[in-house]
């Protein structure tokens, strides 16, 4: 008897037959696993990495060849679409990220070296498309600019150098500083965090993409790209550092800031303001007495600094806590 007429006879498929001689018959009839499966914990993994925060805004083959030429391996491009189409998430994967809540930082100063702000900036270099990397440290009290490097690279180290070399200049050991920036990469790194922490600095971070948070860095960022000399293109980095070398002192000394009461940022930083705002005084006192006409409101009030200075500042605060 041949193979169909035993499969007719015993009313069973021809298919069935083969497929339980090549072991491809399950019992129970449930499907056949394939052996190129991943596992899983694999899959799970896959997920994972297609909705986090570092791939989560390529696209599924750029992904896919990032890890490639990182020479990492998971799964072909088709698997990662049927493991994301499985998850419910061929979408927009951005709106599967877990967005952490951070803090609002509130950060205040009430006198020089309480609190300083840092960022870094970049420089237009003699052939488009290249930077010089400028990183600056300013007092929030007095915007006085302590500390600052012109680098080809941003990088931690360079950070590093620049944060504990104005530090150690300043003289502020066993002094309480308060350091303030964004979120970059050297701003977060552990080499700069663990740098902070010798020091005793303690280290205050904006909210992600809330420029808002360390406005002092930018105003004066803006400051300079704003100057009338700053130029167009810097031809080298020797060129960049002679140029800030000038803009700094400037800067230090000679602007006047109209949010220290149109005074210097040194006449602030170095404890020169009460002295200044009394010369002020007496000098706008002999003119009032001399043309009291001239001033429509009376004799001028003495100028004053604000007595505390505020990232952030809170809808209610107490001074006298401060």
């Amino acid at each position: 008897m041949t193979i169909i007429e035993l499969c007719s006879a015993l009313d069973v498929p021809t298919s069935t037959y083969y497929d339980a001689v090549n072991g491809r018959l399950t019992r129970g009839n449930t499907p056949r696993r394939s052996q190129r499966r991943l596992g899983d914990a694999e899959r799970v993994a896959v997920l994972d990495l297609l909705v986090s925060e570092k791939y989560i805004d390529m696209s599924v083959s750029e992904v896919f060849y990032t890890l490639l030429d990182q020479d990492v391996y998971y799964c072909s491009i088709s698997t990662m679409y049927r493991i994301l189409r499985e998850n419910k998430a061929v979408k927009e994967r951005r709106q599967l990220r877990q967005h952490l809540k951070y803090e609002k930082p509130v950060c205040f100063a009430t006198a020089p070296h309480e609190l300083w702000s840092w960022d870094i900036t970049k420089l237009p270099g003699p052939v488009k498309g290249t930077y010089f990397n400028l990183y600056v440290i300013i007092d929030i009290y007095s915007r006085y600019v302590v500390g600052w490097t012109v680098s080809t690279k941003e990088n931690a180290s360079q950070a590093k150098a620049l944060i504990e070399g104005t530090f150690n200049k300043q003289k502020l050991i066993n002094h309480k500083l308060t350091l303030h920036s964004d979120r970059g990469s050297p701003m977060k790194s552990r080499v700069v965090n663990d740098m902070l922490l010798d020091l005793g600095i303690l280290r205050s971070l904006s909210r992600p993409r809330v420029s808002n948070d360390n406005p002092y860095s930018e105003a004066h960022f803006k400051t300079l790209k704003y100057h009338p000399t700053f130029p167009q293109q810097f031809g080298s980095i020797q060129d960049a550092r002679q140029f800030l070398l000038g803009f700094f002192d400037w800067y230090n000394n000679e602007h006047y800031h109209q949010g220290i009461s149109m005074l210097t940022p040194a006449t602030v930083h170095l404890g020169k303001a009460t002295e200044t705002f009394k010369h002020r005084t007496k000098t706008m006192q002999n003119a009032y007495q001399r043309f009291p006409q001239r001033f429509v409101h009376g004799c001028p009030v003495k100028a004053t600094l604000p007595p505390i200075v505020w990232i952030n500042q809170p809808t209610n605060h107490v001074l006298d806590m401060v």
